[in-house]
């Protein structure tokens, strides 16, 4: 059975109190429309802020490989931790039932029970001095697949209670794409399997795949299980069953697949779930619907959206939109690039927030420039300067959305008006395009920014101010770290993956916690470069 989350136009992470044009983004776009995209059903979520400084040192660990896709066959390195593994979120201890508190019916702990989800209480608030983060667990790949340059994601993959169902009682997977270079065009990569809680690997899949492509996790073919799409080195989109078992290899190519990532969703409202790649769109057994008469432009993440109210999803390119029959909704004078879709102003529309190689446009629901080729850091014009996926949140605590993006020099928070700057903090990001991502970790309403340069993961206070710089190193392509609760204990964990580029190596995945888990929690679920809360069905 599948429950359909209402959508609402907002991005990830969202609080269930929070204004809808307040929430987060992390990467691309928000939605209007109900659609399908992940299986794996989430517990809460919310926002917060924070008050440290902490310098954490990573240690490393290392695993070995198999060609069998479902055999556990690496370790991790751990720090001590209190987290339990396969509980049903906060709590709870495992699988059982609970009575609810109202109707004092029983209640399986392992299942959602509402239209909701299972996003949690509206006032979840952590205390003012939770902001301690430590290193949780590292992981570094094994047989020279040590390094990753694409986003990470987390889903349910495993059965680790081993009851038969893959459910809210077992542990979160994280799934990372790994390689034995890092950016090479032509170079194969592998999909690994993760325990949230350890790092310990599940699977490592057979097949290899570009290793420059971020996947996506959804039940595309409705059996209630989820499915892992990516594309195969030369372009061709695959799917995944969870198990690492090969689903089907799209006949069709995707030129464009460097640096590219699979989006998924609904567009038809049809209950069946298509998949987007680049200017593509396919439908869930890889046949090639549309191609789109417009490029999505170079390293590419489309998104999906209702940008003009149909309860249709349209096709939005950054630059361009279009209906999912392949019609054109718009096609602007701004050029190719990243897209972010969210209401920015307040009127109950989306606008699309395009960040290319000319600066930041922002263009209305109907493809009308509000502003073009902003600059406004003084960072110079260059290749990959402003191309960089953009990050929408409340970073300020005042209600309204504000939004983030790296200039290669600075990370900067701007309010979309004109656009202006609220704060700016120094980076070194020259080699890539990566992407930042927002999530409030105490609940108070200012979401902390994370943005990972070639050489430092960062966090951000409301002010700019860096929380945390945690060693990492990356050519940076456009991945940028994750936030959810990857080992089920009720408290938020951060993702970040790494690739060796010159000084000393990082492990390939660190998961940072906060050493009491007193972060309030994220969802269990990170499925895809253009995540957001409302472009899911989860599996109850």
């Amino acid at each position: 059975m599948k429950r359909r989350l209402v959508a609402v136009l907002a991005l990830v992470p969202l609080a269930c109190g929070d204004d809808s044009r307040a929430t987060a983004g992390a990467s691309d776009s928000a939605t209007t429309a109900p659609t399908t995209a992940t299986a794996t059903a989430p517990t809460t979520d919310g926002t917060g802020t924070s008050t440290a400084t902490t310098t954490t040192i990573p240690t490393t660990s290392e695993g070995t490989t198999t060609e069998d896709p479902v055999l556990p066959t690496s370790t991790s390195t751990a720090a001590s931790s209190t987290t339990t593994t396969g509980t049903a979120g906060p709590g709870t201890t495992g699988p059982g039932t609970t009575t609810d508190a109202t109707t004092g019916e029983p209640i399986d702990v392992c299942k959602v029970q509402d239209d909701m989800d299972a996003v949690g209480e509206c006032d979840q608030e952590a205390p003012p001095d939770s902001f301690d983060p430590e290193l949780q667990w590292t992981w570094t790949g094994p047989n020279g697949d040590a390094y990753s340059i694409v986003t990470p994601l987390v889903a349910n993959l495993t059965d680790d209670n081993a009851d038969g169902v893959i459910d809210l009682c077992d542990t979160p997977d994280i799934v990372v794409v790994a390689s034995p270079s890092s950016g090479s065009v032509g170079q194969p990569g592998r999909v690994y399997v993760l325990d949230g809680a350890t790092g310990t690997q599940h699977a490592v899949f057979a097949t290899a795949v570009d290793h420059t492509v971020t996947p996506a996790i959804g039940d595309i073919d409705g059996d209630g299980l989820p499915e892992i799409v990516t594309s195969v080195v030369g372009g061709n989109p695959i799917a995944f069953e969870h198990d690492g078992a090969p689903k089907w290899t799209s006949a069709s190519g995707w030129p464009e697949a460097y640096s590219g990532s699979i989006a998924l969703g609904d567009v038809d409202n049809d209950g069946d779930v298509e998949i987007l790649a680049g200017n593509r769109l396919f439908d869930h057994n890889g046949v090639l619907l549309v191609t789109l008469n417009q490029p999505a432009g170079s390293w590419s993440s489309s998104a999906l959206a209702d940008l003009d109210g149909d309860g249709d999803l349209e096709i939005v390119l950054g630059h361009a939109a279009f209906q999912h029959t392949g019609e054109a909704l718009f096609v602007s004078a701004v050029d190719p690039g990243y897209p972010s879709i969210a209401d920015l102003d307040g009127d109950g529309l989306p606008e699309v927030l395009v960040s290319n190689v000319n600066g930041l446009s922002l263009l209305n629901h109907d493809g009308s420039i509000i502003f073009q080729n902003q600059q406004p850091t003084g960072d110079p014009v260059g290749f990959t300067t402003w191309l960089r996926p953009s990050t929408v949140h409340d970073f300020d605590g005042d209600g309204e959305p504000e939004f983030a993006v790296s200039s290669a020099n600075n990370y900067t928070v701007y309010r979309p008006q004109g656009p202006t700057i609220l704060w700016k903090a120094p980076v070194s990001d020259f080699s890539g395009i990566a992407a930042g991502t927002a999530f409030d970790f105490l609940g108070d309403g200012v979401a902390e920014a994370m943005y990972a340069d070639e050489q430092t993961m960062f966090i951000f206070g409301g002010a700019g101010e860096a929380l945390l710089q945690i060693p990492r190193s990356s050519g940076t392509l456009s991945e940028y770290p994750v936030v959810a609760d990857v080992d089920n204990d009720g408290s938020a964990e951060i993702v970040v993956v790494s690739c060796q580029f010159g000084g000393t190596p990082s492990p390939t995945v660190q998961v940072i916690r906060d050493k009491e888990d007193r972060w309030i929690q994220a969802r269990r679920i990170w499925n895809q470069h253009t995540y957001h809360v409302t472009n899911m069905v989860y599996l109850v």
